[in-house]
């Protein structure tokens, strides 16, 4: 009988791991093993041939687990995600009442501690990498890298580049261009951490601006990050302002391409999806966000089909990759399957697919990260799948779509290291990390200008119940 598994065993420098089942590029494959040393997946194969090509190391068997590639996030916002309770039955454009207003009241510490808390969130939730899509806090981003790095999360950094739009001064964008260029060299290549420059929104930088944002992140083979298309109002500003749409406005600067990465894209033109694909511009397809707050459900299984790159993001709502794929499924069922008969909606692994290595190419890591094959970054999750709901599986991708939880993953390793056992770090004390952010949180929220058009629930249970003992019978209108 093979000893239980617990932290200690992970924690070799070298690990010759034998799981049940082994997910690879094209679906899950058995009787396979992996080699981990030096922050890399060193070998991949059959099981015995890796015991016998490596006879130094005994083989650590995994009974009842999947060795999967660990997800990646596509669009986050990490100093955002402790006030995602604030978004609740708010209409769109909620970035305008609630984000910048409440990023613009935090310091240096608090970006710490709430990028090392969603950190933790999104390693809980079966993401070893996230993409970031810039803060609007005051101070030094590398608050943000820091807790990331201490967490142990990989990191698409982004750095706002917004300087208002055309009537920003020729001194202005020299100095933002200027600290952007720097920016793209503060950290090594190989790290945690991979800069990222970022516009909040087209029409908030200049036409000056988005061209050279763009060329400056194509020559550093680094990501442009921009929310394109995501509101209806987003547009219409856009089309009053710049008279045209937001992804048309970047396609007349010549700013998009392999570097592009577009987050939302809900509102594409037949025309716009052409650019997309034509250009090779990659997009964050973020389900719950058009659950949460959305116009439209951006048509991804469309984009699979024409071959445009995309990814899955959380845009901040929660950091589970489970329930990610799940929406990202639904979401397509519900806006275009069901009117078409089309049953599959994408057939699982296409939205596995892009929660894994699609979603890495999309975010720019696919030489790194997003698969278990020899050479990559070993970013990845032990997942129980000897569970009452998956032990009579016939299609373990899809089940881990339709049924996968993240209190099924055992452990999460990034870069080779066991950064999460049983949902929880080894090594640094994220209760404690809890508790300091606990205390103050409310009172940042308290203090922001935050202007929040829905009530709670209670009050809005209340509400509702006045109303209809008043005779009226209507809901909130």
């Amino acid at each position: 009988m093979s000893p239980e598994l617990d932290a200690a065993m992970l924690a070799a420098d070298e690990l010759l791991l034998v799981p049940d089942h082994l997910m690879l590029r094209d679906g899950p494959a058995t009787g396979h093993a992996v080699l981990v040393a030096g922050g890399l997946f060193r070998d991949v194969g059959p099981a015995g041939v890796l015991a016998a090509r490596h006879p130094h190391l005994t083989p650590l068997a995994l009974p009842g687990k999947l060795l999967m590639p660990g997800m990646i996030d596509a669009h986050h916002h990490l100093t955002q995600s402790f006030g995602k309770s604030l978004a609740y039955g708010e209409p769109s454009e909620i970035f305008r009442r609630v984000w910048v207003p409440l990023e613009s009241s935090l310091d240096d510490e608090f970006v710490y501690l709430a990028s090392k808390l969603a950190a933790l969130e999104s390693l809980r939730g079966g993401f070893t990498t996230v993409c970031d899509a810039g803060t609007r806090a005051p101070g030094d981003i590398g608050a943000i890298a820091a807790a990331v790095q201490e967490a142990g999360l990989r990191c698409v950094l982004g750095l706002i580049c917004n300087d208002g739009g055309n009537d920003s001064s020729a001194g202005e964008r020299r100095e933002i261009l200027a600290r952007a260029g720097h920016f793209l060299g503060r950290w090594p290549r190989e790290g945690l951490v991979h800069p990222s420059l970022a516009v909040s929104v087209p029409e908030a930088a200049s036409d000056e601006m988005l061209a050279g944002v763009s060329s400056l992140c194509a020559e550093a083979r680094a990501i442009f990050q921009t929310h394109v298309n995501e509101h209806l109002a987003s547009v219409e500003r856009s089309v009053v302002q710049r008279g045209c749409r937001p992804l048309e406005l970047l396609a007349r600067l010549d700013a998009l391409g392999p570097q592009v990465l577009i987050a939302h894209g809900t509102l594409v033109t037949p025309s716009e999806l052409m650019q997309l694909r034509d250009t090779d511009t990659a997009v964050s397809y973020n389900p719950v966000a058009s659950q949460w707050k959305g116009n439209a459900v951006a048509p991804a299984n469309l984009m699979a089909t024409m071959g445009i790159r995309f990814g899955l993001g959380t845009d901040a709502t929660r950091s589970d990759a489970f329930r990610l794929m799940d929406a990202a499924e639904a979401a397509q069922k519900l806006a275009f399957g069901l009117a078409v008969g089309d049953a599959s909606s994408g057939g699982g692994w296409t939205w596995f697919d892009h929660a894994t290595h699609e979603g890495a190419r999309a975010v720019g890591l696919d030489h790194l990260t997003g698969e278990i094959a020899a050479g990559k970054h070993a970013d990845f999750l032990i997942v129980d799948v000897d569970t009452p709901e998956m032990c009579t599986s016939v299609d373990l991708t899809w089940d881990l779509v339709r049924l996968g939880n993240r209190d099924q993953i055992s452990a999460v390793f990034v870069a080779g290291r066991l950064r999460l056992w049983e949902g929880w770090p080894p090594d640094w004390d994220a209760r404690a990390l809890q508790r300091r952010l606990a205390e103050i949180a409310h009172a940042a929220m308290d203090r922001a200008p935050i202007l929040r058009l829905h009530p709670t629930a209670a009050e809005h249970r209340r509400l509702c119940r006045a109303r209809a003992e008043g005779g009226l019978g209507l809901g909130p209108q």
